[in-house]
């Protein structure tokens, strides 16, 4: 796979994952369930759809999937479940005071998911699919 394919592959991967975590936390939201409570359950939904777009599709990788699932899981989850939520607990009541409540997690969420990408992606390439396992 060609190198300079990687990070447009990454993105496109990036948007169906976001899609379906944002769907997810959405719903789950609008039922009453707690923010963060939410978002840990959208982003486990998105979690597994992402291993294997990004094993395949993104990085092409043929390594052991075991071994890299768990350094997925722990490079993700540090994303999703520290840096993620941080983001989240600190940007919503500040963009509350501009925005609806819901406006407010959206644009928190987005900017949650782009802290948690770019952590993604410079992982996933030098430590989870590394070169030596494509």
């Amino acid at each position: 796979m060609k190198k300079s394919t990687k990070p447009l592959r990454f993105i496109l991967v990036g948007i169906a994952n976001t899609a379906i975590d944002f769907i997810v936390l959405l719903s789950l939201t609008a039922g009453g369930l707690p923010l963060v409570l939410s978002n840990i359950l959208s982003t486990s939904v998105a979690l597994t759809f992402s291993f294997f777009a990004n094993r395949t599709f993104t990085f092409g990788s043929t390594g052991k999937k075991r071994s890299q699932a768990v350094r997925f899981l722990l490079v993700t989850l540090v994303g999703l479940w520290v840096l993620q939520p941080i983001v989240l607990v600190l940007a919503v009541p500040v963009l509350e005071g501009m925005l609806s409540r819901e406006a407010s997690i959206v644009v928190a969420k987005l900017i949650a998911t782009v802290v948690s990408m770019v952590w993604n992606y410079l992982l996933y390439d030098s430590l989870v699919f590394r070169k030596s396992q494509r």
